[in-house]
Formats: structure tokens, sequence, C-alpha cells
């Protein structure tokens, strides 16, 4: 019998229990992605729960039907009427099963169709470079925040591939 897949589901952090499953899942991942990129600096990592929970982000979070929170997805609305992805973590004993895409498409699709997103990454990245890429995603310039850190930037214009 199929495992079926996590549901997307609104994420309350002020839920002290869930403010720490997520910040836990963001600390693993972006590990992973200091590992991949070669740059332990990455602000996420040092950042505190209260820090985390303080952020003015609207949260999604893909949960598996024993209730286990597989990843999740933090954005706000840019000014420009667009949005702007500012985190897409999923827990590493998730990785390659498809919850960053079941994170991006609920948003694509299902909250802000027809919005332009855009989102940012280590372009070391590749799994992450491929993810956007794959789901139609243009590249932009990249560009270097810190000393030894280059982010690729990526926008979608259109969502119909949701």
């Amino acid at each position: 019998m199929p495992v079926p897949s996590p549901q997307i589901r609104p994420l309350d952090l002020s839920d002290d229990a869930t403010a720490v499953v997520v910040h836990r899942i963001g600390l693993a991942a972006y590990a992973v992605e200091a590992e991949l990129i070669g740059f332990d600096g990455i602000p996420a990592l040092s950042e505190s729960l209260a820090e985390m929970r303080a952020q003015d982000l609207n949260w999604v979070g893909a949960v598996s039907a024993t209730g286990e929170l597989a990843g999740f997805l933090a954005w706000e609305d840019a000014e420009d009427g667009g949005v702007c992805v500012d985190r897409l973590c999923v827990a590493p004993a998730w990785f390659r099963r498809g919850i960053a895409s079941l994170l991006l498409g609920h948003v694509l699709a299902d909250l802000r169709p027809g919005r332009a997103v855009t989102v940012t990454t280590g372009a070391a990245n590749a799994p992450a470079v491929a993810l956007y890429t794959r789901l139609g995603f243009v590249r932009g310039a990249d560009f270097s925040p810190a000393p030894g850190l280059r982010m690729a930037s990526f926008t979608l214009t259109t969502t119909a591939a949701f």
C-alpha cells in the first residue's frame, strides 16, 4: 500500500511545540546547505527561536499522516504585489521525496496564483537550483551579500505549470 503524501497545513509559530520543530528543521536543512555551498555564515543558522518567531512571515508545512513535519515554506508579500519566498526547508530525513515541490506547488497554485514569485538560494546549492529550474523559475543575476557567499536569485512570473 502506498504511503500517502504529506498534507499542506498552515503553521502557527505562536504554538511553542510547532515553533520548536520548525526551528529544528530549519537548522538541520541550513546546515546541509552550508555544507553544499561551503559557507557556514547563513543567517538562519545563527537565528534563535525567538528571532525566527518574530519574522513577519506566512508559514505552511508539509505534515505526514503520522503528524510529522516533513518541511516548511515561509513567504512574505512583496511591495510590488509578488511573493518573496523567505525560506524553504525540508527535514533531511525527507530529502528527495518531493516535499519542496509539494510546498512550492501549494504556494504557487493555491495561495498565490498569478503572482510573481521570487526566491534565492546559495548558487552552489545544486539540488535547490535544479528544483527551481525544473519548476520554471528563471535565474537572475547572482550576487554576493558576504565575502565567500554567492547567491542565485530566481523568479517565476507564471504559475501555469501548477
